[in-house]
């Protein structure tokens, strides 16, 4: 898969927009079909609401602005955050399922030009159990195959199995940080003489060791994972995985999942659960999420909740690279040609159609201009006869009545 860095140099036209905006739809269909409701959060939050939250959005990404009061704003660099201070202010016991088509603002090194883009994802809040876990990761597989993409992979692992494992250990944050590196990387030849000059148990040093091997077939990882249990918190995250595994085999998903214990998330708010997505001609994931059930510890309530959030300008790009999203000419149900004494005819009959939801073009048959779009059919107001032709047949007819009745038997 190719490394994706956004051109900003491209130019975007009217075609990638309705690319958009269909992938935009189909994520809106499916998220809607699992009971989701869509809300927004506003552009500008409050810097301290994410500088006093640890885990989340490295500060130095954040787009910081100041008010006129000289209240330090930034421009929204996530959403789940403040979508969860909201359910936690509302005090709500209920569970919600809350889903967003937002655009978040970063800056990172990687990509210094890129400040901007548009997620679209979910949050369910209230419901903590294998069987939701398994649904939204369903959820997220379901929309896989809405967008067309034969081939994607989940990689499914859960947070708190790296987190056991480290807690037996004495590490820096800087050690650590390198740690998570090398793991994420899957830098097999440089962990073993990493972790040789570490004061930690030899058995930890073997299951870290052995974590970035731990992927592949759910079974086989599961399996693995056995013999690393150390005590039983890690008993129950392996059960947790376990039975999440069982319930995406009951919806017939395991062929779109593989289970990845190396997967770690930079936002260190999960708790429970971790996902990413990824699809072919895409070097980096293009949906991220997971359970956070501790993150409301930090805010005025403590609420279970899962969610995950798709990257648009990635699914667009791969859709692109795969062929799935070819710019072709746009259609349009009805283009009325004219010759200018029958102008008010052709008018009236273009005003008809399109309040009946008919996409209708108008254009003089004596312009030299014409329409670059395919149509479903064409009428001709010329001087001589009134035609109605599609590909297929052609028909003459005399007056709007007739054509109106003959498109509305024909749609």
């Amino acid at each position: 898969m190719q490394r994706y860095v956004i051109d900003i140099n491209k130019n975007t036209n009217v075609e990638d927009f309705q690319i958009r905006d269909e992938v935009i739809s189909t994520l809106k269909k499916r998220f809607i079909t699992y009971g989701f409701k869509q809300v927004r959060t506003s552009t500008f939050e409050s810097y301290d609401m994410y500088s006093d939250i640890t885990g989340t959005v490295n500060k130095d990404e954040m787009i910081k602005v100041i008010d006129t009061s000289g209240k330090v704003l930034v421009l929204r660099p996530d959403v789940t955050i403040p979508l969860h201070r909201m359910t936690s202010l509302n005090k709500t016991t209920d569970s919600q399922r809350l889903f967003y088509v937002l655009d978040v603002f970063r800056q990172s090194q990687e990509q210094e030009n890129h400040k901007e883009s548009t997620q679209a994802g979910v949050e369910c809040f209230g419901q903590n159990s294998t069987l939701v876990d398994s649904e939204i990761i369903m959820m997220a597989i379901h929309t896989f195959q809405d967008l067309g993409f034969q081939n994607f992979k989940l990689e499914i692992g859960h947070a708190g199995f790296f987190k056991e494992l480290v807690q037996q250990t004495n590490l820096t944050e800087d050690e650590l940080e390198s740690l998570q590196s090398l793991i994420q990387s899957k830098n097999l030849v440089e962990i073993e003489p990493f972790l040789s000059q570490l004061e930690i148990d030899e058995d930890v040093k073997t299951a870290l060791q052995s974590i970035p091997m731990m992927y592949g077939d759910p079974q086989h990882v599961i399996n693995q994972a056995k013999d690393m249990i150390r005590n039983e918190s890690m008993q129950r995250i392996l059960q947790n995985l376990i039975e999440i595994y069982e319930g995406l085999q009951a919806y017939g998903a395991e062929n779109s999942v593989v289970f990845n214990l190396g997967l770690i998330n930079n936002m260190n708010y999960y708790s429970g659960v971790i996902f990413q997505g990824f699809v072919d001609s895409i070097g980096k994931p293009v949906l991220m999420g997971g359970r956070y059930d501790n993150l409301g510890q930090q805010l005025e309530q403590s609420i279970p909740a899962i969610g995950f959030a798709f990257e648009v300008d990635l699914l667009v790009h791969a859709m692109q690279q795969q062929g799935m999203a070819i710019n072709s000419l746009p259609t349009m149900d009805v283009i009325i040609r004219y010759v200018k004494e029958k102008q008010k005819e052709a008018l009236r009959i273009a005003y008809l159609l399109r309040d009946s939801g008919f996409h209708v073009l108008t254009h003089p048959l004596e312009s030299s201009e014409e329409y670059q779009v395919n149509s479903l059919y064409t009428i001709v107001f010329d001087t001589n006869q009134n035609r109605l032709s599609s590909k297929k047949t052609e028909q003459i007819f005399t007056d709007q009545e007739e054509v109106f009745a003959m498109l509305q038997e024909g749609n």
